[in-house]
C-alpha cells in the first residue's frame, strides 16, 4: 500500500522539533480504558505518544510506514516500533485496548483505518483522535508574523488533508459511540530557534523550499529575529480529541 511519505526527508528535524504531548493526554486516555494492556499509536512518527502512552499501558505497539521516522524514535521497553500502515497492521484480532491516532489520522486511507481499528480493537476499547491546531506564540509581534506565515506564505503548500487538522477531524466518520473528551492543550518554553525548527518539520514549509527555494523561510527567520530577539517564550497548541466506544 502506498502512502504520502512527507517526513522523512526531515524526520530528524522532526524528533528534535516536534512538541512533546503531556503527561496528562495519556492518563486521560487511560482513565477512559477499562484495560490497559494494549495501546496502538497508529501512524506514531518518531513516538511522541508512543513514549507517554507506555507509562500507563503495559504495552505500546506504534506504527508508522516510514522507517526513517521510526530510525529517528525515542526507545522505551514497553514500545515496539513496528513499519507498517495504519490501514493494514499486524496486529491481532480483537487484542488492542486503545486505538489512537495523534497528528496523523488526515494522512491515512480513512475507510481502511477504520475498518483496520474494528478488527483489532476488543469490544469496549477506546478509539481517539488527537490533534494539535495552529500554534499559539505569547508576544502580539512574533505571533501576528506567524499567523501570517502559515496561511499566506506556507498555506498554499500544505498537502491535502490538512482541513482535517483544521477542523478538529469533524469530518471523519466513524461508527463508534462518542465519548466525551476533556480539554487539554500543549506548552512549551521555547527560544525562537525551537520555534524556527518546528516551522521547519512542516509538510508545507518542506513543500516551500522545494518549489521556491530557501528565501521564503530565511524572511521568516529575519522577520521572527526582530520581534522576537532573545530569550525563551510560552508556545501553545490547542489539542483536540475525538473520543468513541467500540
Amino acid at each position: 500500500m502506498s502512502f504520502s511519505d512527507h517526513f522523512s526527508v526531515i524526520a530528524r528535524t522532526y524528533a528534535a522539533f516536534r512538541p512533546h504531548y503531556p503527561t496528562t493526554l495519556a492518563d486521560e486516555l487511560a482513565n477512559r480504558c477499562s484495560s490497559t494492556e494494549l495501546a496502538w499509536d497508529a501512524g506514531c512518527g518518531n513516538g511522541q505518544l508512543s513514549v507517554a502512552l507506555a507509562a500507563r499501558f503495559e504495552q505500546v505497539i506504534a506504527t508508522e510506514p516510514a522507517q526513517a521516522q521510526l530510525d529517528a524514535a525515542e526507545r522505551h521497553p514497553h514500545v515496539e516500533y513496528r513499519c507498517e500502515p495504519a490501514e493494514k497492521s499486524s496486529l491481532g484480532d480483537r487484542s488492542v485496548d486503545l486505538a489512537v491516532a495523534a497528528q496523523a489520522a488526515h494522512w491515512f486511507d480513512w475507510p481502511g483505518y477504520v475498518a483496520e481499528v474494528a478488527r483489532v480493537t476488543r469490544p469496549g476499547a477506546l478509539v481517539a483522535l488527537v490533534s494539535y491546531g495552529i500554534v499559539e506564540v505569547e508576544g502580539d509581534a512574533a505571533a501576528k508574523i506567524i499567523r501570517h506565515y502559515y496561511r499566506h506564505v506556507a498555506g498554499p503548500f500544505w498537502p491535502p488533508g490538512r482541513e482535517h487538522v483544521e477542523n478538529g477531524y469533524r469530518d471523519l466518520a466513524w461508527p463508534w459511540q462518542t465519548v466525551a473528551p476533556p480539554a487539554l492543550a500543549m506548552t512549551a518554553q521555547w527560544t525562537r530557534e525551537q520555534l524556527l525548527g518546528y516551522v521547519a518539520s512542516w509538510s508545507a514549509t518542506v513543500r516551500l523550499v522545494d518549489v521556491k527555494g530557501p528565501e521564503p523561510y530565511d524572511q521568516l527567520r529575519s522577520e521572527l529575529a526582530k520581534a522576537w530577539p532573545d530569550g525563551t517564550r510560552t508556545v501553545r497548541w490547542p489539542l483536540t480529541l475525538r473520543l468513541a466506544r467500540v
